[in-house]
């Protein structure tokens, strides 16, 4: 059970060489940076963490990271990811065309 594991291991990997030499990885990131800005949600998880920050003793980012992480995930709008997920199903999608 472990080697479909390991082969589709390998083809996320191959694809995501494959997105960043052709610098669609990075289009792609600033797509979705710049739509959680336009929703509000970078700035949410801003001020999360901010306020988080403000309440420790001792800072730790690593800690901050773990509070916000999962609920900052769930919080991302359902209409951003669908159209994350189109750019990347669209990018596999013509990956095979070829």
């Amino acid at each position: 059970m472990s080697k479909p594991t390991s082969e589709s291991d390998e083809f996320y990997s191959q694809i995501q060489r494959r997105m960043i030499e052709s610098g669609d990885w990075d289009r792609i990131l600033r797509q979705l940076s710049s739509k959680l800005s336009e929703h509000g949600w970078t700035d949410e998880v801003h001020l999360r963490a901010k306020e988080r920050a403000g309440s420790m003793d001792t800072l730790s980012f690593r800690l901050i990271l773990e509070e916000i992480s999962q609920p900052g995930q769930a919080t991302v709008p359902p209409a951003v990811k669908r159209e994350v997920m189109s750019a990347l199903r669209q990018y596999v999608k013509d990956q095979f065309e070829k």
